[in-house]
C-alpha cells in the first residue's frame, strides 16, 4: 500500500491547483473513455434486457414449439394434438407486430391465444385462476365478444386509455378496430415490462387482423425431459404435415442473441477506442506534470524522500484526478446512454428484431466496470511517467536532458516492438473470430503509435534544412526543439495520430460503404416506382398483400410493366436462424445485378432460376459458412417437405446483415402455399413521367378495397417516401 506523508500530499495538491488546465485535460481524458463505455453499456444492456423479458413473456414455460413456413401451422394440427394424441399442455399462438395508431403508431405485438389453454404456459394469462399473477377486468367480455383485446394497465394509463376504448391496429394495408375489454395488472416487475409491448387477443381476432385465417404462427408445448417425453416427441413428429417442424423453444431467440452479441461487441470496441485516445491524453498530461516538477522532485530526493514515495505521489495524483474524471464520466455516460438507447434500439429493430425500450436500465455492474476501467487506464498511463520520475538519482533528476537521452536510446526498441505488434496484428486479422479481429485492430493502433518517435526524428531531421532555408533561424530551431523534447512531443503526436487515424478510418469505411450501397441500389432497383405497405422493419417488407393489387397497378395508364415480389422467413433444417426468402417474377435490376460468383452470364443465371435454382447473397453464404463457388446447394423446409435447391449465383446484397435467398416466383409457388405478395415494382412507359403516372395510385388502390390510401410507400429511383406523393424522376 502506497501511503503519503502529509508534506507530500500538500506538494501534490499544490501542483494540481497551480496547473488547473493540465488537471482538466487529465480529467477530460478519463471522463471521455468512461462516458463512452458506460453509455454503450447502458444502451446494449437496455436493449438486450428488453428483448430477454419480451422473449420470456412469449415463451413462458414452453419447452418446444411447432413452427412452419410462411403460411404458418394449420389449425387442424392443434386439434389433432389435443384429440388424437391427448396432449393437454399444448397452446396455439397467432402473433405478429402491428401498429397502434392511437399510440403514436408504435409497433405492438398482437398476441393471439386460446385463454383456456394458457394456464400452464404464461402465468399472467391464467385467466380466473386462483394463482394468477394478473388481476384482469372484463374477462367475460373478452371471452364472449369479438374483436376484444387485453392490454397492460400501465401502457393504457400512459396514453389515457381505459376499458371500452377502441384501438385502430394497422397491419400492412389493412386497418382493424379493436376494443379494450380489460386491463392487465401484473404482480411482478418482469411480467409488467413484458406486457408493455403486447396486446392480447383470442385466436380468432388475431387470425383476422393478421390475415391468418385457419393458420397459426406456432403451437407451444411443454414436454418433460424424460423417456416418456422423448416418445411423445416422436409421436408428434410423425403427425406433423410437410413444411412443419418442431424445435426447442427459444432456439431462434438464442440465435438472434448470438448475432446481436457481435453488434454489441462492435459498439464496445468503439468505446474502448475512445478510452485509448483518452489514455494518450492522460499519459501526456502526467508526463508534462512530472517534467515541470523535476526541480521539486530532485529537491525532495535530495532531502531524503524515497523513490517509493515519489512513485506513490505521482500515482496518487493520477488516482485523485481519475476519480474526478470517473464521476464526470459516469454522469455523462448515463445521460449519453439514454440517447444511445434510442439509436441502438432503432438499429436493432431494423436489423434483427423489433424491440421497444421503455425503461432505460442503468446496471450497477456497468457503472462499476466503467469506474474500474477508468481508474485502471489512468494508473496504467501514469506508470511510465511515475517510474521516470523515480528511477534516476537526485543529481540526475535535476537534469531535463536525462529523460530525453533515455527516450532517444529507446527509439529503436520502440520501433522494433511496433513492427512486431503490427505484423502479429495483421496476421490475426485473417482469423475468423470477431473478438480476435478487434484485438488485432487495437494492436495495429498501438503498433503504429510506437513508430511515432522514429518517424518524428526522421521527418524533423529531413525538414530542418528546408525550414531553415525558408524561415531562417526560427526554421532551424523549431524542428530541433521538437527533437530535443521527444519524450513529450512524440506522445502528443501519437495521440493526435490515433485520433486522426480513427476519424479517417471510420470516415473512409462509412464513405466507402455508402458509395457501395448507392451503387448497389442504382444497379438493383431499376424500376421507376416501388410500392409496398407500411412495415415495422426497415430491412424487409414481409406484410402479405393480395395479388389483385398488382392487377390494379397494371391497369394504370402509363404503366408499361409490373413485377411483384414476396419476402418471407423460412426454415433451413439444422439452422436455428430464420432464412429470408425472396421470390420475384421480374428482376428490378434489369440484368445489372452484381455477383461475386455466377454460373455464367446474367441470362444463364435467370434461366437457371426459372428451372428451380436460387441466388444466395454473399452475406448469407459467409454467415452460414457456405463456400462461394460452383456446385453449392441449399436445403430449405417447404410446404412440400425438405427440398434442396442448386445455387446459380452468389449476389451482392446490402439489404441486411443476415443475407437473402432469392428464387423465381413460379418456383416459390410450386413449393409454398403462399399466394400473397409483398412489394410491387412498376416501369413507366415511354412518353410518361413518373410523377404523372404515380398520382392516381392512391385513389385506385383505395377503390380496390385494399385500404392502402395514404399508407403506401412509393419509391421512384430508390428515393423512398412514407406517404403517397409523386416523386420527380429524370427519364431514362
Amino acid at each position: 500500500m502506497l501511503t503519503l506523508p502529509n508534506a507530500l500530499r500538500r506538494v501534490m495538491l499544490r501542483a494540481i491547483l497551480r496547473r488547473p488546465f493540465q488537471a482538466a485535460m487529465f480529467i477530460l481524458g478519463v471522463a471521455l473513455g468512461v462516458a463512452m463505455m458506460v453509455a454503450i453499456d447502458i444502451a446494449n444492456a437496455s436493449a438486450t434486457r428488453a428483448f430477454s423479458i419480451f422473449t420470456e413473456s412469449l415463451t413462458g414455460r414452453t419447452t418446444h414449439q411447432i413452427v412452419g413456413g410462411p403460411s404458418g401451422v394449420p389449425y387442424e394440427l392443434y386439434r389433432q394434438l389435443r384429440l388424437e394424441l391427448g396432449i393437454r399442455e399444448a397452446a396455439p399462438v397467432v402473433t405478429a407486430y402491428a401498429q397502434a395508431l392511437e399510440l403514436d403508431g408504435q409497433p405492438l405485438r398482437l398476441f393471439g391465444i386460446d385463454p383456456f389453454a394458457e394456464a400452464p404456459f404464461r402465468g399472467y394469462l391464467n385467466l380466473g385462476a386462483a394463482n394468477a399473477n394478473a388481476d384482469i377486468a372484463g374477462v367475460a367480455t373478452f371471452l364472449t365478444q369479438p374483436n376484444m383485446i387485453l392490454m397492460a394497465e400501465q401502457l393504457a394509463a400512459q396514453y389515457g386509455l381505459k376499458e371500452g376504448d377502441k384501438l385502430t391496429m394497422r397491419y400492412g394495408p389493412q386497418r382493424h378496430v379493436l376494443t379494450i375489454a380489460g386491463l392487465l395488472r401484473p404482480s411482478d416487475e418482469v411480467t409488467a415490462q413484458g406486457l408493455q409491448d403486447m396486446l392480447i387477443a383470442d385466436i380468432s381476432t388475431a387470425q383476422e387482423v393478421l390475415n391468418m385465417l385457419g393458420r397459426l404462427t406456432n403451437i407451444d408445448l411443454i414436454i418433460p425431459e424424460t423417456a416418456e417425453g422423448e416418445a411423445l416427441l416422436a409421436r408428434i413428429q410423425a403427425l406433423l404435415p410437410q413444411g412443419v417442424t418442431i424445435q426447442v423453444a427459444g432456439a431462434r431467440a438464442s440465435a438472434v442473441g448470438q448475432i446481436t452479441a457481435a453488434f454489441n461487441l462492435s459498439l464496445t470496441a468503439l468505446s474502448l477506442l475512445a478510452l485509448v485516445v483518452g489514455m494518450f491524453l492522460i499519459y501526456n498530461t502526467v508526463t508534462f506534470s512530472v517534467v515541470q516538477r523535476r526541480p521539486i522532485i530532485g529537491t525532495l530526493r535530495a532531502l531524503g524522500v524515497t523513490r517509493r514515495q515519489i512513485f506513490g505521489m505521482v500515482l496518487w495524483e493520477a488516482a485523485l484526478l481519475a476519480a474526478l474524471g470517473i464521476v464526470f464520466g459516469l454522469i455523462a455516460g448515463v445521460l449519453m446512454g439514454r440517447l444511445a438507447v434510442i439509436i441502438v434500439t432503432q438499429t436493432v429493430s431494423s436489423l434483427y428484431f423489433t424491440v421497444t425500450v421503455r425503461n432505460v436500465d442503468i446496471p450497477m455492474f456497468s457503472l462499476i466496470k466503467g469506474a474500474l476501467i477508468g481508474i485502471g487506464a489512468a494508473l496504467f498511463a501514469a506508470l511510465l511517467p511515475a517510474y521516470e520520475a523515480t528511477n534516476t538519482p537526485p543529481s540526475g533528476t535535476l537534469k531535463r536532458s536525462d529523460i530525453e537521452r533515455k527516450v532517444r536510446r529507446a527509439v529503436p526498441l520502440a520501433s522494433l516492438s511496433g513492427a512486431l505488434i503490427v505484423m502479429l496484428a495483421f496476421g490475426a486479422l485473417s482469423l475468423p473470430s470477431l473478438e480476435v479481429n478487434f484485438v488485432a485492430l487495437f494492436g495495429i493502433v498501438v503498433g503504429f503509435s510506437l513508430f511515432t518517435p522514429l518517424v518524428t526524428l526522421t521527418l524533423m531531421s529531413a525538414l530542418r534544412p528546408l525550414s531553415g532555408a525558408l524561415l531562417g533561424v526560427l526554421g532551424l530551431m523549431a524542428p530541433r526543439s521538437i527533437i530535443r523534447s521527444l519524450s513529450r512531443t512524440s506522445v502528443a503526436i501519437a495521440a493526435l495520430m490515433v485520433a486522426v487515424s480513427v476519424i479517417v478510418g471510420i470516415s473512409a469505411m462509412v464513405g466507402s460503404f455508402r458509395n457501395d450501397v448507392q451503387g448497389w441500389l442504382a444497379d438493383t432497383i431499376r424500376a421507376d416506382i416501388l410500392i409496398s405497405p407500411p412495415s415495422i422493419s426497415a430491412v424487409r417488407q414481409d406484410v402479405p398483400v393480395e395479388p389483385s393489387v398488382a392487377d390494379v397497378v397494371r391497369n394504370i395508364e402509363g404503366v408499361a410493366a409490373v413485377g411483384v415480389s414476396r419476402s418471407v422467413d423460412v426454415i433451413r433444417p439444422g439452422d436455428p436462424q430464420p432464412v429470408l426468402l425472396t421470390s420475384i417474377d421480374r428482376d428490378t435490376s434489369m440484368g445489372r445485378r452484381r455477383f461475386v460468383w455466377q454460373i455464367g452470364p446474367y441470362e444463364d443465371v435467370w434461366a437457371a432460376l426459372g428451372e428451380g435454382a436460387v441466388m444466395v447473397s454473399e452475406t448469407f453464404a459467409r454467415q452460414r459458412s457456405i463456400p462461394i463457388g460452383p456446385g453449392q446447394r441449399i436445403t430449405l423446409l417447404t410446404d412440400r417437405g425438405e427440398h434442396t435447391f442448386p445455387i446459380a449465383a452468389f449476389m451482392v446484397d446490402y439489404s441486411g446483415d443476415q443475407g437473402t435467398v432469392m428464387l423465381r416466383r413460379h418456383v416459390y409457388l410450386q413449393y409454398y402455399d403462399d399466394p400473397y405478395i409483398s412489394t410491387i415494382a412498376a416501369w413507366v412507359a415511354p412518353g410518361y413521367e413518373v410523377a404523372e403516372v404515380s398520382m392516381p395510385f392512391g385513389q385506385l388502390l383505395t377503390a380496390s378495397r385494399s385500404c392502402w390510401c395514404s399508407l403506401i410507400a412509393i419509391c421512384a429511383r430508390a428515393c423512398w417516401s412514407s406517404s403517397i406523393r409523386p416523386l420527380p424522376s429524370p427519364r431514362r
